[in-house]
């Protein structure tokens, strides 16, 4: 659990490219609310603090497109976006308020391919987004965390990257952007999840 200052110095520091795994939930379709960052207010949403989890973050490669409102990422109200998928599979996860970011930030490039030929020739991007991602767990006090990498491009920078001693395990999730429904989408993450104990705070 996360108190007050911590939250606040988070999203000073890190909101432009980080966000946490809580949601509005849906009132219309599957999609709406997705965007309403009204819940990640600790003055609107009393329990927010208490949900919010410092020691399991989940990971995904870059943005897809950009955006300024700290906490955005992750809660993309676009119609061509997917993040309502994440919402539905790890609402009533002990995965869920973890917290989320990207291994490289505020680098729009759709195509992930594309973006992982750019830092073969560029090691020194990779070097100084794992700097802030080591700076984003010293913030939020997290010794050894669980980390949720979303797809094989995330998973294989860090896994090369990080050194096991930084992290207790890291779990290779299949992307909110596969084209498969919410539900089939849900139920592929919590059998990849299954085979973890479920994380603390």
């Amino acid at each position: 659990m996360l108190n007050r200052g911590q939250f606040e110095s988070i999203k000073q520091r890190h909101g432009g490219y980080a966000s946490w795994a809580v949601w509005a939930p849906p009132s219309e379709g599957p999609k709406s609310n997705i965007g309403d960052l009204s819940i990640l207010d600790p003055d609107a949403n009393a329990s927010l603090l208490q949900t919010l989890k410092n020691n399991v973050v989940i990971v995904g490669l870059n943005i897809s497109r950009p955006f300024s409102q700290p906490f955005l990422n992750f809660h993309d109200k676009s119609p061509k976006a997917n993040d309502f998928k994440l919402r539905y599979a790890l609402s009533d996860t002990p995965y869920y308020g973890a917290y989320m970011t990207d291994v490289i930030k505020n680098f729009a490039m759709p195509d992930s391919g594309e973006l992982l030929e750019h830092l073969k020739v560029n090691p020194a991007l990779v070097q100084r987004n794992l700097d802030i991602f080591r700076r984003e767990l010293l913030d939020l006090n997290a010794e050894k965390p669980v980390i949720l990498a979303l797809g094989a491009a995330s998973h294989g920078v860090l896994k090369k990257a990080l050194a096991q001693s930084e992290y207790a395990s890291l779990i290779k999730l299949t992307h909110y952007n596969h084209y498969i429904g919410k539900e089939r989408y849900r139920d592929t993450i919590l059998a990849q999840l299954s085979l973890q104990p479920p994380p603390g705070n």
